[in-house]
């Protein structure tokens, strides 16, 4: 039987899918551009030229990481920008009359999908998805062929409960059918290796807080020969396609995350599955009907920072963060009803969770120790154990 121990730790930090810590290399990289290099980047005098030539060693990182071309990255404020300029460019300037997508995207695909249904711009529909969130890409192929030219927007990985989709296999869906495909892979980025020379996407997304990077910067890759209109106006900045001056250092930030979290993504991979794997094992014998919710627990068919978790009726249900918190360990949750002031999670709601079971969604990165998913489960069989109904 786990107890919690006596000496708890400062903070137990499981929302890494919401934003990680931090990387010190990566503010180190930062530093000179929030003191010394403050030129503005479009001047043409010699500090806005230092500053000029800071970004477009970033952009040529991140491209370099992707197998793109420098041109096809696009700086952006994070990856709702992101997602909104691939989604209403494309409708708006290919004139794109269908969008296909699924319940289960992210606030950041649907919402603007479903803004431009709402105004008559495009007819949106939902590729079909069994009990566990796994999408049945024969009926995408059957909504394609059944439109003219269609704009796809299907994520890689799910934030919620960590589904993987196979965006490969999509791409060839979508080329067969000269789709549009946007895939968002926020959760992803740095996470696995993207190649767009192998991926038939025309458009992915990065926002580099999910990958120990600053908050408020982010990029859109968007294929070359792919011109859509910008989703904000008032300058000529980052190839007349977003307009602002530029979070520099947020942008030498970005690059630097991403290099680091590529240049060790193996053993950050292996390091965190490891953690993952061990917070299932150590639910299951401390929690009483502990479940998992789509395909958070299997390794090969989700995300391996991702952990869904369902939790068996309690009194405690509502209180759950608040009692986790107190704890002092963070985590985030969701639930297929709404309740007080909690927002009900669209995903489980899609997948027809149990709305009398509580969800804990812990998500870890290279930052988190044995110690701390140890005492997470702890945590839990403490508030479960006098109390489950």
């Amino acid at each position: 039987m786990s107890t919690i121990s006596p000496t708890a730790p400062a903070f137990v930090y499981f929302d890494n899918a919401a934003t990680t810590p931090l990387d010190p290399e990566v503010l180190e990289a930062m530093l000179p551009f929030l003191s010394q290099h403050y030129g503005n980047p479009s001047s043409l005098h010699g500090p806005g030229r230092q500053v000029r030539a800071a970004i477009e060693n970033a952009r040529k990182t991140v491209a370099h990481l992707l197998n793109a071309a420098p041109a096809e990255i696009i700086f952006t404020s994070g990856g709702t920008e992101a997602d909104n300029y691939a989604a209403f460019g494309s409708v708006r300037t290919l004139g794109l009359k269908h969008a296909i997508t699924s319940p289960m995207e992210h606030h950041a695909v649907l919402h603007p999908l479903q803004e431009l249904a709402k105004s008559g711009e495009i007819k949106l529909h939902y590729v079909k998805h069994d009990a566990q969130g796994t999408l049945d890409l024969g009926h995408l192929e059957e909504l394609l062929a059944a439109q003219s030219r269609t704009f796809v927007s299907l994520m890689h990985a799910n934030n919620e409960i960590g589904n993987l989709n196979d965006i490969a296999a999509i791409g060839d869906i979508c080329a067969r059918y000269d789709a549009v495909f946007h895939t968002d892979t926020v959760q992803t980025m740095g996470h696995y290796r993207h190649d767009v020379q192998q991926l038939k996407n025309h458009f992915l997304v990065g926002s580099a807080h999910k990958f120990h990077g600053p908050k408020g910067v982010g990029f859109i890759y968007t294929r070359s020969g792919l011109r859509v209109s910008p989703l904000i106006h008032g300058g000529s900045q980052e190839r007349n396609v977003r307009s602002g001056t530029e979070n520099v250092y947020g942008i030498v930030g970005l690059a630097k995350a991403l290099e680091i979290a590529v240049r060790d993504l193996a053993a950050h991979h292996a390091q965190v599955q490891a953690l993952k794997t061990r917070f299932i094992e150590k639910l299951r014998a401390e929690v009483e009907d502990v479940q998992f919710n789509g395909l958070s627990e299997h390794a090969d068919k989700s995300l391996y920072t991702v952990l869904s978790v369902s939790l068996p009726p309690s009194a405690i249900s509502e209180m759950l963060l608040f009692n986790l918190d107190i704890s002092k360990v963070a985590a985030s949750g969701g639930s297929a009803c709404t309740s007080g002031a909690q927002a009900g999670s669209h995903v489980l709601e899609a997948l027809g969770c149990d709305p009398g079971r509580a969800t804990v969604r812990f998500s870890m990165s290279k930052m988190n120790t044995e110690a701390e998913v140890d005492y997470a489960v702890a945590v839990l069989a403490k508030l479960y154990r006098p109390v489950a109904v």
